[in-house]
């Protein structure tokens, strides 16, 4: 455990180095080569090294705030993004607001702006190529974590499975006790309670993870005593018939617990959550608004009938809202009933390359601005299909909790387009769920940027 957080010491810290470097290089570049500050070279030798320390303690504060957590193992990209944006939006305002507190007399804000800007844009990058390379190093077996794992419940087996799926993370598993199949076991349960006589010989590795019935209250707390005195840290698994799959929530002063919690409830992440929706609706549709001509056109051409396909689907808490899009498919009567397939005779020429460069989705950003839709969320399914998997998956309707979207966390995690079979649609629910219960304005960046670059490396099940 000690050598770990010695090496997550050291990673972190040669990230915040890094940070530091690139600011001093970005300050010079924009001082002495790009020359962004006209009067720069009429200060003397005592202001521009004011300026540099002014922006080194600023950097200082905003790393104490907001310092790179790259180091984590489960950190996600949506994650780092945030706080990449947070370091430099609070170096940035950090270093203005201290050279006006000194009366800095030189008028600096939009160079300041750039500076940060260009910051931004090289933090992230950098951070990429950070993660990559961590992931690398442990893959290679450095700065990894021992964990004993102890119980034979499937939840435990589930973890262990998260574990193991990406060497990236570097745990390696050092002791199990139980009878899981896809472990060689070290003993059984009951043999590693028998251990616990002798805690001087008991070699835990770096984390502890157990997996037993509440019940044996006693057993628990013996264990943890054990893991705080050897400095391993102590994890409890709650076996897969005591999880009530429920969400704490306050009811006033008291907890209660409820079946799904989503940061949405609170008014002000609905609000950003919109706001941010029309700003980014405005950014695609002002742009694209010289192609509709030209796709409306072309759909003439090709397939006689409306430009536009009008459908009702599933919206916000399961009311029925008029969905819009490019038509890609010649007018048909099963259009309210039947996905598209891989090879739909429906589809004519451009609607197929419409359908797989997400063109005929542009019109949905109509539906944004009119607060129907979300820019991200689950998708809207037909009324066919909320009738039919309402009544085959437990959760289905749960999705509806929030604004359907024009992209989702399912669409860009392998659930996008036919669903043939029940699992496909399960998943695609599961993913939903998660999304609800996890939101935040990061994801959604994160989710628009995956979508993004579908446009670029053609999705499969894009037809």
């Amino acid at each position: 455990m000690r050598n770990n957080n010695l090496s997550n010491s050291l990673i972190k810290w040669c990230v915040v180095a890094a940070d530091f470097l690139i600011l001093w290089l970005i300050t010079y570049l924009f001082t002495h080569v790009i020359e962004i500050i006209p009067k720069y070279w009429e200060w003397d030798d005592n202001k521009e090294r004011l300026f540099w320390v002014v922006g080194t303690v600023s950097l200082m504060i905003a790393e104490y705030f907001f310092s790179s957590l790259i180091n984590e193992r489960n950190i996600g990209a949506d994650e780092i993004l945030r706080r990449s944006t947070l370091l430099a939006t609070t170096y940035t305002l950090t270093n203005y607001l201290l050279l006006r507190t000194i009366r800095f007399l030189t008028r600096l804000g939009w160079q300041l702006l750039m500076i940060g800007l260009a910051f931004l844009i090289v933090i992230m990058v950098t951070r990429l190529l950070e993660r990559w390379i961590l992931k690398k190093l442990r893959e290679k077996g450095y700065n990894t974590r021992n964990v004993t794992l102890v119980g034979s419940d499937r939840e435990l087996q589930r973890l262990y499975h998260a574990m193991i799926k990406n060497a990236s993370w570097g745990y390696k598993v050092k002791g199990y006790y139980g009878s899981m199949d896809d472990l060689d076991n070290h003993g059984s349960v009951d043999d590693f309670i028998r251990l616990l006589d002798d805690p001087d010989n008991l070699k835990l590795g770096d984390e502890l993870y157990l997996c037993i019935s509440r019940k044996d209250k006693e057993v628990i707390e013996r264990i943890e005593k054990i893991c705080d005195q050897k400095v391993v840290k102590f994890y409890y698994v709650p076996i897969a018939e005591e999880l009530l799959n429920l969400e704490p929530t306050m009811f006033g002063h008291l907890q209660v617990f409820t079946t799904y919690v989503s940061p949405l409830e609170d008014p002000l992440n609905r609000i950003i959550k919109r706001l941010s929706d029309i700003l980014m609706s405005l950014v695609f549709l002002i742009p694209t608004a010289l192609l509709f001509p030209i796709v409306a056109c072309i759909i003439k051409i090709q397939s006689p009938g409306p430009i536009f396909f009008r459908q009702r689907r599933t919206g916000l808490d399961g009311k029925e809202f008029e969905m819009i899009k490019f038509r890609s498919m010649h007018v048909n009567q099963d259009a309210d009933k039947v996905q598209a397939t891989e090879n739909d005779p429906r589809k004519f020429g451009f609607g197929t390359f419409m359908r797989k460069s997400n063109i005929d989705e542009l019109p949905q950003f109509w539906n944004v601005l009119r607060g129907d839709m979300s820019i991200v969320g689950p998708r809207p399914h037909m009324l066919a299909h909320t009738m039919q998997y309402s009544q085959l998956i437990d959760k289905y309707m749960v999705r509806h909790f929030v604004k359907p979207g024009i992209t989702g966390w399912a669409q860009v995690t392998g659930f996008r387009g036919e669903t043939k079979e029940k699992w496909q649609m399960e998943g695609r629910v599961e993913r939903d769920i998660w999304y609800i219960q996890n939101w935040t304005i990061w994801i959604d960046l994160r989710i628009i940027w995956m979508t993004v670059k579908t446009i670029f490396k053609h999705d499969e099940k894009a037809y």
